[in-house]
Order: structure tokens, then C-alpha cells, then sequence
């Protein structure tokens, strides 16, 4: 991989496995809350999603559900500004922000790079123009510049087929060099997108709880199945990402556990 692949955990919550899949053992987890930053040619620093927000949440009682269904664990010390920060890194150096979806644990600090040019697909516009208590959107952690932001909306009709290490995705290369390519992983929320960094890391969003948990998501429990925009296609994405892993595609969930900061470079 040419260039520098980083991991940040901003903020966590907790679940237990058992209410989530069928057949699993009572186990509570904890799953932190993953940004990962691209370093690569020419300047560019690309930001994959933003973490939890820290201190209070204006987000009325749709807010109170989400923290009682997923009660997030975020102390100050986990603003991915400060996270950036603590590593070197000045947050305003972000060049580009890929947002994966819309759910609070990801755009929790957006409002920290108003400068930067956010990528986001069609079906997080729809989303955002029309959110509901289903999809998990909170429309008050987004900063009131946002919707004036500069963006690059992706088109549904930009993604093309792509064999990478003999598995098929959809995808749009951002920069049109190959180094970091968007990926479309459909299932858990409308236009719920991955990155496919330097041909060898796929970050893959909340397409699984965890990259060891792509096996289970035929077996999600009613509820958790309930909240997917695509229950089916969301199975259907695990598969394909199962098929990378076994390819050789180092593929890293947003919640997964990671011991060290460095994924690449």
C-alpha cells in the first residue's frame, strides 16, 4: 500500500451478543467506535467517518431511544479531534471525509472539519432529507453548515463492477488513481458505503458488528434485523465481504476492537 492507514477508537457502546443472533452465548461486547485516516499522494487526508460526539446531545427524544437501545460510552478524550490531535495530526490537514452512514457513532464529529469536502452517497442525501426514527438518524449532531458544505455526492450510476482478488463489488475510485476506492456495501442503512484503501484494507462500516461476525448475519435476532434498511441485502454483503477476507482483503469493521493504531504504511 502506498501510503499511511490509521485507526482511532472514538467512543464505544455495549451489547450483548445473545439478544443479537440466534444461538449465540450470552457474552456482553464492547464495541468501539472506529475513524480510520488515509494518508496519501499529493496532501490528501482522508478521514473515514468521525466517531461518537462528546458532551451533550441535542437531540430531543429520538436521541433518549438511541442512547437506551445503545447506550454510548465518550469521554472528552474521545472527539476524534482530539484523537487526531494527540497523534500529530492538525484536524484541519483533512482533506476529504467519507461518511459510511448517518448513524450518531459516525458523524458524531463532523462539526470538527468544516473545511473539508465530505463524500457521501445518494442514499445518505435521501436519508438526510427525510429522516426517520427508523433509520437511526439524529439531525442534530450535524452542525447547522453542514447541508452548505462542500460535498461529493456519489451517483448510484458511479459505482462500477470491479473484481478485486477474484470477488465482484461496486465501486468508485475517489481519486481516480486506484489508492482509495468507495465501495457500495448495502444493508445496514440506504447508501451505506465501504473503502477499499490501497487495494489490501476494506473498511467496511457497520456492514457486520464485527469482521468476525460476517458468519452470523443470517442469524440476527428480529429487532436488530428490523433496523437494517435491507435485511436481505445485508446478509448478501456479508457473503461478499467474507469472499474478500478469504481472498486475502484485510477487512476491518467499524466496531472492531483493534489493538494497535497502524493498519498500513
Amino acid at each position: 500500500m502506498t501510503g499511511r492507514l490509521r485507526h482511532y477508537a472514538c467512543g464505544s457502546t455495549s451489547h450483548d451478543l445473545a439478544s443479537m443472533f440466534r444461538g449465540a452465548p450470552p457474552e456482553r461486547r464492547r464495541f468501539p467506535s472506529g475513524v480510520f485516516l488515509y494518508d496519501g499522494a499529493d496532501g490528501r487526508r482522508v478521514l473515514f467517518d468521525t466517531g461518537y460526539a462528546t458532551g451533550e446531545w441535542a437531540t430531543g427524544w429520538r436521541g433518549a431511544v438511541y442512547r437506551r437501545l445503545l447506550p454510548p460510552r465518550v469521554e472528552d478524550a474521545d472527539d476524534v479531534a482530539r484523537r487526531l490531535q494527540d497523534d500529530d495530526v492538525d484536524p484541519a490537514s483533512v482533506t476529504h471525509v467519507v461518511l459510511s452512514h448517518l448513524h450518531p457513532d459516525h458523524v458524531g464529529g463532523v462539526r470538527r472539519f468544516p473545511d473539508a469536502t465530505f463524500v457521501v452517497s445518494e442514499g445518505l442525501q435521501r436519508t438526510l432529507a427525510a429522516p426517520t426514527l427508523r433509520s437511526g438518524v439524529l439531525t442534530g449532531l450535524l452542525p447547522d453548515w453542514f447541508d452548505s458544505a462542500a460535498k461529493r455526492v456519489l451517483r448510484a450510476d458511479e459505482f462500477a463492477p470491479r473484481v478485486v482478488r477474484g470477488v465482484e463489488v461496486a465501486a468508485v475510485d475517489l481519486f481516480g488513481d486506484g489508492s482509495y476506492l468507495l465501495v457500495d456495501l448495502p444493508g445496514h442503512a440506504d447508501g451505506h458505503l465501504g473503502a477499499l484503501v490501497g487495494g489490501s484494507v476494506l473498511l467496511a462500516g457497520d456492514a457486520a458488528w464485527g469482521s468476525d461476525l460476517l458468519a452470523d448475519a443470517p442469524r440476527l435476532r428480529t429487532l436488530p434485523r428490523a433496523v437494517q434498511f435491507d435485511a436481505d441485502a445485508y446478509v448478501r454483503t456479508a457473503h461478499t465481504i467474507a469472499g474478500l477476507a478469504d481472498a486475502g482483503v484485510r477487512v476491518v469493521c467499524s466496531h472492531d476492537p483493534l489493538l494497535g493504531r497502524e493498519l498500513a504504511g
